[in-house]
């Protein structure tokens, strides 16, 4: 599973995420002919080497025509405002991907939210300030572009430095957090003190409130490619946000799951089950996707019945893949249902010893198949195939089969 950790050990700004993504890999170029899309003139974003303590990494900065004065904030705010329906307007009619839109749209969302509640208006009424500001909105949605070419499968956090002593914004000075930063980073884990200055700001919370899927302690973890975000003020400790990509076991990072202790007698095999709701496919074309996911590598498909929204009834196709046949799944789902989405969910299957015989008697050859417990035969049964085969040759009920192959003997 393929994880993006952000390591928020020195906060965590919109500029910070934006030259931490690109240190960790995307294309700055990219970055640039996705965010022109927005169609707004007069500014353009650069990155370049820095250090910070020690710590080399990227700083992205963003530079509006004309030029304008840098507050203390590593978000760079000032200038303009524009109320929450301008900032959504320009990002629904835009043509930036479909994933990015609905990251960037969540995040302003966020904070339109907690600015409502600051001020007690209602969220329409909200005018924002400082994240109105052009160059906020270059951050936002480039770290939205960002993340959507990164496509990690989930994004976790640790421990989150706010920071400490006091932020001039558009509320007057007040100590940090700042009010909508603390109403953002709800559910989050945080701590004060590390810094005597703001350090996370509304914009990089609302990144971690949009975006983070678990906030994390301890992982195990292959590490991939980590990069670094410089902010922009030199401070006695490195201003750095780190991102890590990282290769997790999904077994061992769900929350609640022990591995087991000792010899078991039952094997494990990590799988994955695809899950989509489908409510406009017959029953025969159903049928004939369970065969074609059969021949592309499914050890398993069920399809179950069920009611969907505006109380249509549906079917819930679910398909048990190994990770080797996942994409020859996916494409088959894709290819031979009406299904335009679905569900991937890590699962754990614990399954017994099996062996397989060929049994010879009157009625011919058939197969029988003996699962064992703890090292000692449990069960066994003739496979459904030879039985029926046998049934019809004989004239005979399953029952009967079976009863007919109690004296066979092992070749």
């Amino acid at each position: 599973m393929k994880t993006l950790h952000f390591d928020c050990f020195a906060g965590i700004s919109g500029d910070m995420t934006l030259g931490a993504l690109v240190d960790l890999g995307i294309d700055p170029q990219v970055l640039r002919q996705e965010l022109g899309k927005l169609g707004i003139a007069g500014w353009q974003v650069r990155f370049h080497r820095d250090t910070r303590g020690g710590i080399s990494g990227t700083h992205g900065v963003v530079e509006l025509s004309p030029p304008k004065h840098q507050d203390c904030h590593d978000d760079h705010h000032h200038g303009e405002h524009r109320s929450w329906k301008d900032i959504r307007d320009l990002i629904v009619h835009s043509p930036i991907a479909e994933g990015a839109k609905k990251r960037a749209l969540d995040i302003f969302g966020r904070i339109a939210e907690a600015e409502a509640q600051v001020h007690g208006c209602p969220v329409d009424a909200v005018r924002f300030h400082e994240v109105g500001a052009l160059d906020s909105i270059i951050d936002i949605v480039g770290v939205a572009i960002g993340l959507d070419i990164l496509k990690p499968d989930r994004i976790t956090c640790g421990e989150i430095e706010l920071g400490g002593g006091t932020v001039t914004c558009a509320h007057g000075t007040l100590p940090v957090p700042a009010p909508a930063t603390l109403i953002l980073v709800k559910g989050l884990p945080v701590k004060t003190g590390g810094f005597n200055t703001e350090m996370t700001t509304p914009t990089g919370a609302a990144i971690l409130a949009a975006s983070v899927d678990e906030a994390v302690q301890s992982r195990r973890f292959i590490e991939i490619k980590t990069g670094y975000g410089i902010g922009s003020r030199k401070l006695d400790k490195p201003n750095v946000l780190r991102l890590s990509l990282r290769e997790e076991d999904p077994f061992q990072t769900r929350a609640g799951y022990v591995e087991p202790a000792g010899e078991e007698p039952w094997k494990t095999e990590d799988l994955v089950v695809i899950e989509a709701n489908i409510d406009d496919m017959s029953g025969e074309a159903l049928g004939f996707l369970m065969e074609r996911l059969f021949e592309a590598g499914a050890l398993d498909v069920t399809c179950i019945p069920c009611v969907m929204k505006k109380s249509r009834p549906g079917t819930i196709v679910s398909v048990l893949s190994s990770p080797a046949t996942l994409d020859s799944l996916r494409r088959r789902l894709f290819q031979s249902s009406s299904t335009i989405g679905f569900r991937e969910i890590p699962v754990r299957r614990l399954f017994l010893e099996r062996e397989e015989r060929l049994v010879q008697g009157p009625f011919g050859e058939a197969r029988r198949k003996t699962v064992f417990f703890e090292g000692k035969p449990l069960r066994s049964k003739i496979e459904y195939a030879d039985r029926a085969r046998i049934a019809r040759e004989q004239g005979i009920s399953l029952e009967a089969a079976v009863e007919l192959m109690q004296e066979e003997k092992t070749d």
